[in-house]
Parts: C-alpha cells; sequence; structure tokens
C-alpha cells in the first residue's frame, strides 16, 4: 500500500539517495525484501515498486522503515525517512533518552497499540548505541526526578518473583503468551516504581536492576514471535536500567543480549564488536556462569564469521569459566535458564558454524540432560528442531525425521515465531526426502501444513 496528499511531486531525495547507493531499482527491492523478511514480514516489493515511490507515492509507514533500512545499511551510516523525501519520520516514543519514560511508552504501546509498535524495524546502527552510551548524563537525569513513594527490598522482590513467574510461563507457553500482561505490570507498576524514594543506594541499584529484568523479559518475547524491531528497542531500554543497577556485569549482560540478537540477524560484526566490549566491561566484576554466557556469545560469533581459532579460545573460554567456583549466577542470567544448558545449546550451534557436525550433535544430545523437559519445553523443541539439521547433514534422513516429529509434538499450544520458523524451514528438505521416498517424511510434511493452518 501507497499514500500520498495532493498533486504528486517526483521524489528526488530518494531518487538520490538510490542512485548513490549504487543499487539498481531491482537491487533496492531485494534490500527491502530482505530486512522485512529480518521483521517477520514478507513483502513482494518489486523494481515497479520503487520507480513509484521515486515518482512521488509514499510506501506505508513500515515499507518506509524498511526502505530506510536497508539504504543505511548500504550508506554504512544512518539515514532517515525525511532525508529520503518521506512526510514523517520515526515517532521519538521509540527514542527516548530516558529510559523510565521509555520503557513506559514501549509497554504503553504494546497495550493499547500493537500495531503502532510493530512498526518499530530492527536498524543496524542501533547495535552500536552502547558502545558510546553517556551513562552520567542519564543518571543525573533519573536522580532528578523523584516522586512521593517510598520503595524498599520488599517490593523489589515482588518485581523479582513475578518476572520469574512470567518467565516461566513464556518457556512453556511461547513468546506471545501474555505478552501484554507483562507489558501491563510494566507499565502500571513497575516503571512507576523507579520514581520513588528509596530506603538506601542499595535499594534504588536493586529496583533498577529489577526493572532491567522484566524489560529484557519483553524483548525476548518479542524476539520469540519475530519482532526485532521492538525487541530491540526493550533491550536497549533494558542496557539503560541495568547501567543504573550495575555498570559492570549487569549492563554487560544487556550488551550480550543485543549481540545475540544481531547474531540471530547475520550482522555477525556488529554482534562481535558488542559482546567483546561487554566482555571487557564485566572483566573481573562477573561470576563464572554469566561469564560463561558472555564467552559463548563470543564463540558464536567469531564461528559466524568464519574465525575458528578465536571461536575455539572462546569456547574453551566458556568451558573454564563454568567450572571456576566462586559468587552465585545473579537473577538477570537465570532467567535465561540453567547456564551448563545455554553451553551446551550454543557450542553445538558454533560448532555447526564450524562444520563439525559429529561434534554439533554430541553437544545436542547433552544439551537434552541439561534442560529440564518440564520447564523448558520450547528449547526442547528447539533443540530437537537443531539435531534433525544435524542428522540430516550427516544424511541420516530417518533419524532427521524422527527428531523433527518430536520438536512437532512439543510445538502445540505454542505462541512462539521462532518455532514456527524452524518448523518452515525444513520443509524443502522433506520435500526432497519425499521425492526419494523416505519414510515419514510425506506424513510430517502434512503434520507442519496443518500445524501451519491452526497457528
Amino acid at each position: 500500500m501507497a499514500r500520498y496528499s495532493g498533486q504528486r511531486s517526483p521524489n528526488d531525495r530518494l531518487r538520490e539517495m538510490i542512485a548513490a547507493s549504487g543499487l539498481s531499482y531491482e537491487g533496492v527491492a531485494r534490500a527491502v525484501v530482505r530486512v522485512a523478511a529480518e521483521n517477520g514480514e514478507v513483502l513482494r516489493t518489486n523494481k515497479s515498486a520503487i520507480s513509484h515511490w521515486v515518482a512521488g507515492v509514499e510506501p506505508n509507514e513500515r515499507t518506509a522503515c524498511y526502505l530506510v533500512e536497508a539504504l543505511s545499511r548500504r550508506a554504512g551510516r544512518p539515514v532517515t525517512k525525511l532525508q529520503l523525501g518521506f512526510q514523517t519520520d520515526e515517532s521519538p516514543v521509540l527514542e527516548g533518552a530516558h529510559p523510565v519514560e521509555t520503557a513506559t511508552m514501549l509497554s504503553r504501546a504494546d497495550i493499547e497499540n500493537r500495531s503502532f509498535l510493530a512498526t518499530a524495524v530492527y536498524t543496524t546502527d542501533r547495535v552500536s548505541l552502547p558502545l558510546g552510551y553517556d551513562s552520567e548524563a542519564v543518571s543525573r537525569l533519573l536522580r532528578a526526578r523523584t516522586g512521593s513513594a517510598r520503595v524498599g527490598a520488599r517490593e523489589v522482590a515482588v518485581v523479582r518473583q513475578i518476572t520469574k513467574a512470567f518467565g516461566a510461563a513464556d518457556e512453556r507457553l511461547g513468546g506471545g503468551h501474555g505478552l501484554t500482561t507483562v507489558a501491563a505490570y510494566l507499565a502500571d507498576t513497575v516503571a512507576p516504581m523507579l520514581s520513588g524514594r528509596f530506603t538506601d543506594e542499595a535499594t534504588r541499584r536493586d529496583a533498577f536492576g529489577a526493572t532491567a529484568e522484566l524489560a529484557w523479559l519483553l524483548g525476548w518475547k518479542h524476539h520469540d514471535l519475530g519482532h526485532e524491531g521492538a525487541a530491540q528497542r526493550y533491550y536497549l531500554t533494558g542496557f539503560q536500567l541495568a547501567v543504573e543497577a550495575d555498570p559492570g556485569a549487569h549492563a554487560a549482560w544487556m550488551m550480550r543480549a543485543i549481540a545475540h540478537q544481531a547474531l540471530s540477524l547475520k550482522e555477525h560484526q556488529h554482534s562481535r564488536d558488542l559482546i567483546e566490549a561487554a566482555l571487557k566491561r564485566a572483566k573481573g566484576r562477573c561470576d563464572g556462569a554469566t561469564e560463561a554466557l558472555l564467552r559463548i556469545t563470543h564463540a558464536r560469533s567469531h564461528a559466524a564469521l568464519g574465525e575458528k581459532a578465536g571461536a575455539a579460545r572462546a569456547l574453551l573460554a566458556a568451558e573454564d569459566a563454568l567450572s571456576r567456583p566462586g559468587d552465585p549466577q545473579p537473577s538477570y542470567s537465570l532467567l535465561m535458564g540453567p547456564a551448563s544448558g545455554t553451553v551446551d545449546s550454543h557450542t553445538a550451534r558454533t560448532l555447526t558454524e564450524m562444520g563439525d557436525h559429529v561434534g554439533t550433535e554430541a553437544r545436542h544430545r547433552a544439551a537434552f540432560t541439561s534442560w529440564d523437559p518440564v520447564a523448558f519445553p520450547r528449547v526442547h523443541l528447539l533443540t530437537h528442531m537443531d539435531l534433525g539439521d544435524c542428522l540430516a547433514a550427516q544424511v541420516r534422513a530417518d533419524e532427521a525425521i524422527g527428531a523433527w516429529n518430536q520438536a512437532l509434538d512439543l510445538a502445540e499450544g505454542m505462541a512462539s515465531g521462532r518455532s514456527r520458523t524452524a518448523l518452515a524451514s525444513i520443509r524443502p528438505t522433506l520435500a526432497v526426502y519425499k521425492r526419494r521416498g523416505v519414510p515419514g517424511a510425506a506424513l510430517l510434511e502434512q503434520r507442519i501444513r496443518h500445524a501451519a493452518t491452526a497457528a
């Protein structure tokens, strides 16, 4: 869809930006489609659509965001809608410097106008925001705004208890379960708490830390649904809040979340830069389990870039950190589940990138014993999917179909975009298996098609 008002005039700014990019109209269209796919949307934009936009027809807001991101990546710098000659630019509700206000506005958008928040597009320029973050200026702003309500350790403890319960439900039922309920809790109860009067500085830091955990959970829920733009903004807000709580380990943990998302969207260089900065921030200030989770993300970013030696060193460092005795694991990284399970799962994915399918299989099978199947059925579902991919790569079709069937058994009733995407991704392989007459391939393809229709 497109919009325009009054008489159309050619969009010379857009034409000049496309010319400067060196892309053809067809190339721009392909780039827009790729960005849309990253954000969970299937577009059929073609060179004719680009021609219409250059002629003065303005794309809808979400598509315009995809175009902005595509041309920003090509230019190697941020580009705005206004610079492309469009009438509107992205709403400041998604760009607030005040993390409490931003958390409130994001969660309000989740409750009252989901389509508005859905216009948020994942952008590469935001990935590096933590690297140059001015925490002192924001902290002064936050401390200047205090209300009359007193906040103590009991109130903060309740926030953590409720976040833990919401997180457990998310693991069992997927990111779509209870999203608006979690957002309402952040907007109505938790964010306002941060403007209260704290009993002491430790309680203030603890309150910001608990709120950062809730913001992380909302980001994680959106990531699971494929809403990458919304997830990115919650993660960045969570990072700002975490800096107020603990500028070392907790802030590094939130940088890991941003780096992990960049990794999943194939922004590998950004991911590695950010996780390396996180490791420097956390050095000497982090428990062994949390450090292991940082280092396993570092390993994955190296592997994704084809840097096998760096990946191998990071894998060993993750194992060493995991086995190191010391401080207990904090609540923010415990929300991910057992550190040993995460290290197993992500070691397997690292080995996949390195082409070690035998090692991948061993670590996926180890992950099944690390993750409680009752508490973490989504992890088991995704692990079965990954194991099936690994078995297929080893030309063990019967076993791959068995693993994928087990994944599908777990998918019923789960509102998880990642799970649906994983299931859809194996359909081309199943089509090959069907042509070859592999037993069970046709039935599994039928099951997946039925599950997609019922979703």
